[in-house]
């Protein structure tokens, strides 16, 4: 009775995130592609940031950034910041400037070295930048910990999951940017996850709200068979498991990939 009281919770949880998907899936099958991302963590290491004229760039932060250009880039590069995004276009081509982000709700400082050429002929888009910082930053920023408890107390496990499966996912303009989540970096190495299938499992993305950890693990098949996914073959200590697809169609296949959501009450290596 206990395992199928876990399957029917695994089973809830696959039905409400495939729900909040639906939308972002029928415009990509329309022909809007979602947009490719470049995740980088912030080292106190300059960030470079490299532009085509003409073609605007964004640049993604865990909250509401504020950002001052130097006078050499007042007539050479628009920028814009909403909502944790910088948008930025270069006007005319220009060599390496640094400009300094400042969070709006508290936070290091953030360097960019920024430089514009004039792009060639071809037309091709720039990948997004999502700016991660390290687990300890929120700890040195001086934040309220009871605030921010009380700003995360509301996100639940199902709610968690759907905010991963969105920022893989989703189309850009669809992901939301959510107070109280920040994205923390997570070693994009094999690992051991899944007990007696032969699938490839690789940490893609990670994200932190108060005491919980949700990390998206990308599951791939080795095997010429197909693969059924179990939650029961999955190794470590997680609060819940959510594949995207629990059935991968041989390696080689267009289906032979999915996602598998791990929430946890610690980082991602110590709960494996």
């Amino acid at each position: 009775m206990k395992v199928i009281g876990q399957l029917r919770r695994f089973a809830v949880f696959i039905v409400l995130l495939l729900s909040a998907l639906n939308s972002a899936w029928a415009e990509s099958i329309s022909g809007e592609s979602t947009s490719v991302l470049e995740r980088v963590v912030w080292r106190k290491t300059p960030i470079t940031i490299s532009l085509q004229v003409g073609e605007e760039r964004l640049i993604h932060f865990p909250g509401a950034v504020s950002i001052g250009l130097p006078a050499p880039l007042t007539s050479a590069l628009r920028a814009q910041s909403i909502d944790g995004t910088l948008y930025l276009r270069a006007l005319q081509p220009f060599t390496e400037n640094r400009l300094m982000v400042k969070p709006e709700e508290g936070g290091p400082m953030v360097v960019l070295d920024v430089s514009a050429t004039q792009g060639s002929g071809e037309r091709s888009s720039l990948a997004d930048v999502q700016v991660m910082m390290p687990p300890s930053t929120a700890q040195e920023t001086g934040d309220d910990p009871t605030s921010i408890r009380a700003e995360t107390e509301a996100w639940g496990y199902v709610a968690l999951t759907r905010f991963a499966a969105q920022q893989l996912y989703a189309p850009s303009r669809l992901v939301p940017n959510e107070l109280g989540i920040a994205q923390v970096s997570v070693e994009d190495t094999p690992v051991p996850l899944i007990r007696g299938v032969p699938v490839t499992a690789t940490p893609a993305a990670a994200w932190k709200a108060g005491r919980y950890w949700v990390t998206a693990v990308k599951l791939q098949n080795d095997s010429p068979e197909p693969v059924v996914l179990d939650p029961r073959d999955i190794r470590g200590r997680w609060l819940t498991a959510t594949f995207q697809h629990n059935r991968l169609l041989p390696a080689g296949s267009e289906a032979d990939t999915t996602t598998v959501y791990l929430i946890s009450n610690r980082s991602f290596i110590e709960s494996l």
